[in-house]
């Protein structure tokens, strides 16, 4: 099961990756702690918790409340169940969904350069922007293959300046996915990476996945 809460609406996702696999996504604002328990027990049915094999949520970066919520009731989930739990970027799962092309997602404009790329038929690096507070952005950038991402600029905060600055100098071909709106979407993304953690025989403990705010939610 996959749980998305780091942006303006709730995601749930349940698959076993045999054919059977369900998501959807809710606007609930700002309800979502007074509803989520509610939402995941309706979702659940017919299945039970006890079908789970592990859990994955979305660790942010993102709205500071929603990840907080998220991240709390996937950890005690996965504590209570005695399930592995997987902390997957928003970013990530942002990256992981538009792998192909942009569903739901506005590809932003990248000026026209010999070192910035826009490739959307062939395999390149993914830049995945989402606007944060105060004139900053969340920004990663991740290699993409069959088995998964691969890393390459972190989860981080930085100037949109800067940011625009660091496009045209990356080395290798790279599309630009801005994140908006609710990303609740991408709750199968998440589901689908952790899978692949699965696969390689990860077990992440649950007590390992912390919430990454970015940013404090009040300005110094």
């Amino acid at each position: 099961m996959a749980i998305h809460t780091s942006s303006s609406d709730l995601g749930l996702a349940l698959s076993n990756f045999a054919g059977e696999g369900r998501s959807q996504h809710w606007d609930l604002g700002r309800s979502l702690s007074s509803h989520l328990h509610q939402y995941l027990i309706d979702f659940m049915q017919p299945q039970t918790w006890a079908d789970l094999q592990y859990i994955a949520v979305a660790k942010g970066p993102g709205g500071f409340t929603g990840t907080r919520i998220g991240v709390v009731a996937a950890r005690t989930l996965a504590q209570q169940l005695n399930l592995p739990l997987f902390g997957i970027s928003s970013l990530a799962a942002v990256a992981w969904h538009g792998r192909s092309q942009t569903i739901g997602l506005n590809p932003a404009s990248v000026e026209a350069s010999s070192t910035a790329l826009i490739d959307q038929a062939s395999r390149t690096d993914v830049a995945v922007q989402m606007r944060a507070q105060r004139g900053e952005l969340f920004v990663a950038i991740y290699g993409i293959s069959d088995a998964g991402l691969v890393e390459l600029l972190p989860d981080t905060v930085m100037a949109e300046e800067k940011w625009q600055q660091m496009l045209p100098t990356w080395t290798r071909p790279c599309r630009l996915i801005q994140a908006e709106g609710g990303l609740g979407m991408t709750a199968t993304s998440l589901l689908e990476l952790a899978h692949l953690g699965w696969q390689q025989e990860l077990r992440p403990d649950w007590s390992t996945v912390l919430p990454f705010y970015g940013q404090h939610p009040v300005s110094a």
